[in-house]
């Protein structure tokens, strides 16, 4: 699963490591991620997501439903709807 911020997109960015004598090697600077479980009021259900710690703080801020939407809107998670057919169609597979 890749290090990646299910809400805001976020995700690691390379760099450069810098030491006493100026030399410069690659590294990169990784998300803080924080797997969470969420209660959402309008569904009713518990979601658990992948979010960087300051995706917690618009959380907090905003709502999990206004997030939440945000997130649909630009491409990170999938719609419900197709959530929901996907676990029928998974549960059809395993009878």
């Amino acid at each position: 699963m890749a290090r990646v911020c299910q809400l805001t997109g976020k995700k690691a960015v390379i760099g450069h490591k810098v030491s006493h004598s100026n030399v410069k090697t690659k590294r990169s600077f990784d998300v803080n991620l924080k797997r969470k479980r969420f209660f959402v009021p309008e569904t009713g259900e518990w979601i658990t997501l992948r979010v960087s710690t300051s995706a917690l703080k618009n959380i907090n801020k905003l709502g999990i439903a206004a997030c939440l939407k945000e997130a649909r809107e630009k491409g990170l998670i999938p719609s419900v709807k197709k959530t929901k057919e996907k676990a029928a169609a998974h549960a059809a597979t395993k009878k």
